[in-house]
């Protein structure tokens, strides 16, 4: 069985290398964007990811309108998505929007577990 794809959307090279080694812990197949819109492309193309990490703040196409648009694509339905951003503000808005926001810093057994238990069955 193939393993599930883990989309890790983040501008900070240090906190994305962790992100990619905690979900690759946590048995997924991943994958680092660290532009928004390379991430809009990325999105439009297939394989759908089961899980997405997702940083607010950044270059080119911000979190919040690629939530926007993963959230209104009956593609992702079954997409979890995991906001991780330092502005807890910005998270609490978002909340409904997202499965989880997890507010930066981030511990790495903290995002291995709960993409773990995100994981379909």
């Amino acid at each position: 069985m193939n393993k599930p794809l883990a989309l890790i959307i983040e501008d900070e090279e240090m906190l994305a290398t962790i992100f990619q080694q905690a979900l690759a812990m946590a048995d997924y197949e991943t994958e680092v964007l660290r532009d928004g819109q390379l991430a809009q492309a990325r999105l439009a193309a297939d394989p759908v990811p089961s899980v997405i990490t997702l940083d607010l703040h950044l270059p080119g196409v911000s979190g919040e309108e690629l939530l926007g648009q993963i959230k209104g694509d009956s593609r992702f339905a079954a997409t979890r998505v995991i906001i991780a951003t330092a502005d807890a503000r910005m998270g609490e808005y978002l909340d409904r929007k997202a499965d989880l926001v997890l507010i930066k810093p981030i511990r790495f057994s903290q995002l291995r577990d709960l993409a773990a238990r995100l994981r379909p069955k």
